[in-house]
């Protein structure tokens, strides 16, 4: 115990520290960690690999390349329903620093295979990272303030994802080229983010009020995880399938948006990317911000199905507007990604920790988020296959246009008949008794 608190020089000061403080250090630290775990996953999409086909099929090099990450990164969600829901607290900082630098070192090897055979790099680049989402939350849930950092960060990868592109753009400028820019932009973030680890670690536990207003956080075993499934099955059936659609739709605008902004003539504008996302990110970040006004965990949860429904309303009507010329390309994209944000973030933050402290539930937020992840990267690599091998001949924009309307209709339906489920089908409980009825299940 003496060993770990001389390595944890600032523990002690934040555990005393006044809560402002407090919440201004661990959204930093959160913050930037995962900002620079994106540098090491999303840079690769600036490159266009033009005119590149996979093995001489109709499937382009880079949607090749696109599938082969996800479906490395879709695994590490299936893996990481166990190791992070299981996960102890001393192994976290230093489970964070390995997935990066295995990260980091298939980016070399993506540099040093020719073209078709970067898939199996690019695979194992996705692999890792996975699980660095799960290993952060963890250092933040369960706290009278988890709204306010989750709401941080979550603006992380938003931000991140624009920024980190606009950095391999530049990278690509300097006359790198497009296989050896993803593992030079990694390089680049490597020692900010050994920082922000470092930083990320010295936060104490919960406290004992966080405790009593949020449920106790506890790793789960297999015998907690399918409870925890049973119980909340329709509802999260529910979730889960719009999730499997929301994160494809969150996937293609990340992955082709160069395609899509030189489509809406926007090929030469600096900075594309960053300047799109920051509205979206601080849309996102005082949405999600807002929630921590409601302290009643119920109605927290309400507020949070609130927050993904309007949404999804937002990218309708704005594709709708674009559509119709009353607005802008460059408007519609920050229209639809505020959109797809509103109702993708609560899923990796706020919905499920909302969900657990209102129904008492033994657990940790971070279990559902790893389903539901899982399940939606694997809507992302099916999304891709049906667009290049059955819409082959569609471009990007036109099926972006009809996913938009797909979501926004069929989305909003099943998120109000989610929240019906959790709100009328459920009741508070007290621990102790949720406890032993999880205990009463297992095997």
């Amino acid at each position: 115990m003496a060993s770990e608190r001389r390595q944890r020089l600032l523990t002690p000061y934040l555990e005393t520290a006044p809560n402002f403080i407090f919440v201004f250090y661990a959204i930093f630290a959160a913050f930037w960690t995962y900002f620079c775990m994106y540098a090491f996953r999303r840079p690769f999409t600036v490159a266009q690999f033009e005119g590149q086909g996979f093995f001489g099929s109709e499937v382009t090099l880079k949607t090749a390349l696109l599938i082969s990450q996800i479906i490395g990164y879709t695994l590490s969600k299936y893996i990481g329903i166990k190791v992070c829901s299981e996960i102890r607290p001393g192994a976290r900082a230093f489970a964070l620093v390995m997935l990066v630098l295995g990260a980091q070192a298939s980016l070399i090897l993506f540099g040093l295979l020719p073209g078709d055979l970067k898939i199996f790099a690019i695979f194992l680049n996705g692999l890792p990272l996975g699980m660095v989402w799960g290993m952060v939350v963890w250092y933040l849930e369960g706290r009278r303030t988890s709204e306010l950092l989750l709401a941080g960060l979550s603006c992380s990868f938003i931000l991140a994802s624009g920024a980190v592109k606009d950095v391999g753009n530049l990278v690509l400028g300097w006359g790198v080229s497009e296989s050896w820019m993803p593992a030079v932009t990694g390089f680049l973030f490597l020692g900010p983010f050994l920082t922000c680890v470092w930083m990320l670690n010295q936060l104490p536990q919960p406290t004992e009020a966080d405790v009593k207003e949020r449920v106790e956080r506890e790793p789960m075993n297999a015998a907690r995880r399918w409870a925890f499934i049973r119980h909340f099955l329709p509802g999260l059936a529910m979730l889960f399938l719009v999730y499997f659609f929301l994160t494809a739709y969150r996937d293609f605008r990340d992955s082709f948006g160069q395609e899509m902004f030189i489509a809406l003539g926007y090929e030469d504008r600096p900075a594309k990317f960053t300047r799109t996302e920051l509205p979206v990110a601080f849309g996102v970040m005082f949405s999600l911000a807002a929630l921590n006004l409601i302290k009643d965990n119920r109605w927290g949860l309400v507020g949070a199905f609130g927050i993904m429904a309007s949404g999804l309303a937002i990218m309708g009507v704005g594709t709708l507007l674009w559509d119709q010329d009353r607005i802008d390309g460059a408007t519609w994209m920050v229209l639809n990604g505020l959109g797809a944000y509103l109702a993708y973030v609560p899923y990796g933050s706020v919905l499920f920790d909302r969900l657990i402290a209102s129904t008492r539930v033994v657990g940790t937020a971070v279990f559902a988020i790893y389903v539901a992840d899982a399940l939606g990267y694997t809507g992302s690599v099916c999304i891709y296959l049906y667009k290049d091998l059955g819409l082959g001949e569609t471009p990007r924009l036109e099926f972006f246009v009809w996913f938009s309307y797909l979501m926004s209709v069929g989305g909003t339906v099943l998120f109000a008949a989610s929240c019906a489920y959790f709100i009328f089908g459920h009741q508070h409980h007290g621990r102790e008794r949720t406890a032993a009825a999880v205990e009463a299940e297992s095997p």
